[in-house]
């Protein structure tokens, strides 16, 4: 069986913390491969059909330095074929302005090359003045955590969005049937 691979960055942890719930405890084991952007390549991007990418917003809606960096390196990845979901971390009360932008930026990066994205998540029970991840129609572009101001709704929030994307991402991965 393929697997799902899950890139993040972090600046904190708690990005990092989130993917390894995601693997632990919303797949199977052994379903769910997490690779942290420093050490991310192309060539390990392309080799899954299936994605998530987990962020969090540094400063004024900056990416952290490892997705910086990396960004030259998706013009290597052929995303045509492949299923994407975003996840994204932010302060909704101390950055409103620039709620989850390096969210919103990275999933622009990647839709732009043609991917199919999944994961979408409402806006709604989030207060904020801006966010570059808020697609205008009431959902962010993926699911957005605020482990800062609203902690105790990541782990239902978390479960909610998995039994969302769970079904597209394994059906991406899964083996073609061969005959």
């Amino acid at each position: 069986m393929k697997k799902i691979g899950l890139f993040f960055a972090t600046d904190t942890g708690n990005t990092r913390k989130i993917a390894k719930k995601i693997q632990r405890k919303h797949f199977e084991e052994g379903v769910v491969d997490i690779c942290n952007f420093e050490k991310a390549t192309a060539e390990l991007i392309d080799g899954y059909e299936a994605l998530i990418f987990g962020t969090p917003t540094l400063g004024v809606g900056e990416y952290p330095q490892s997705v910086e960096d990396f960004l030259p390196e998706l013009d290597k990845v052929d995303f045509s074929n492949k299923v994407v979901a975003f996840y994204g971390l932010g302060d909704q009360e101390g950055y409103s302005s620039e709620f989850v932008d390096a969210l919103g930026m990275f999933h622009d990066e990647i839709e732009s090359r043609g991917a199919q994205i999944v994961g979408a998540w409402p806006t709604d029970g989030y207060e904020y003045e801006l966010s570059r991840a808020d697609l205008g129609d009431g959902n962010f572009c993926g699911l957005v955590l605020d482990l800062d101001n609203q902690a105790d709704l990541t782990d239902e929030r978390l479960t909610s969005w998995v039994s969302e994307i769970a079904p597209a991402l394994l059906e991406a991965a899964a083996e073609p049937v061969t005959s």
